[in-house]
């Protein structure tokens, strides 16, 4: 587990391409803080040629924050292609508890794409696993379970690596199962460090097959800037600056002095 660094250096090694088919919100936040890794992001959304998109990509990174029926077709495309090709599927179910339409939209992807990494927020994740809660729009609902148990059970049944987001992180794939507590409440300010993160998480699993490490180095890494950033900026805006300019510094020496992550 001791190579976080490692992998953050492959990814600036080898430049993965990530293709996205995101939130329309936050698709620019997306792509800065995935080129910002080092690795190599394209925005392409249109059925006719998302086959072919990725095809030539590295991982695929799915989000339904800014859904429509269209785009759940061009996500089916990608997806199979990508299942083809045997690239890490990563999806975001922003979202999912606040609408039927979306909720079924979520649970029509996880029927016909193999999906690698399914990644939400408690409210959400607890929503696909059958729990009855309610999403604040994107935000997270109560959710009254264990969470830790909750992403280890799910991340078993569906035969995926389960990322739940909040105060604390979760990671599991039904074996392993990991808790980070690094990052800031003020991610929590703006809008888009959830999807950044999944864009980040894909990028990781475009250079490291042990999927639930990849989701662990990818979170750490963007937790400890954006603690980083915390500390120097001024507001809101200079948080988002200052959180893209400690992606670039991120070294191994502050990777191993502020990592805080364990596995439970």
């Amino acid at each position: 587990m001791e190579k976080i660094f490692e992998r953050l250096q492959k990814v600036r090694t080898m430049a993965p391409l990530i293709h996205h088919i995101t939130n329309y919100v936050t698709v620019s936040a997306c792509a800065d803080v995935t080129k910002c890794f080092g690795a190599s992001p394209v925005m392409a959304d249109a059925v006719e040629e998302v086959q072919e998109m990725t095809n030539i990509a590295n991982a695929l990174v799915l989000n339904i924050g800014t859904l429509n029926s269209n785009i759940i077709e061009s996500m089916k495309v990608a997806g199979k292609q990508a299942n083809k090709k045997q690239i890490p599927v990563v999806l975001d179910i922003c979202g999912v508890g606040a609408t039927t339409f979306r909720n079924d939209k979520a649970k029509e992807l996880l029927a016909s794409i193999k999906i690698t990494v399914l990644k939400g927020n408690a409210s959400e994740i607890a929503t696909i696993a059958g729990l009855e809660t309610q999403t604040k729009g994107v935000d997270a609902g109560a959710v009254e379970t264990n969470i830790t148990d909750l992403a280890k059970n799910l991340a078993t049944k569906l035969n995926v690596v389960v990322v739940i987001t909040g105060v604390e992180d979760i990671v599991s794939d039904g074996k392993d199962t990991y808790v980070i507590k690094n990052g800031c409440s003020t991610m929590g300010d703006i809008v888009g460090t959830g999807c950044m993160s999944s864009s980040i998480v894909g990028t990781f699993c475009a250079i490291e097959k042990d999927y639930a490490l990849a989701c662990v180095s990818a979170l750490v890494c963007f937790e400890i800037c954006a603690e980083l950033a915390n500390k120097e900026s001024c507001g809101l805006g200079d948080f988002k600056v200052k959180l893209f300019d400690k992606v670039l510094s991120l070294n191994e020496t502050i990777i191993n002095e502020k990592k805080n992550f364990m596995l439970v």
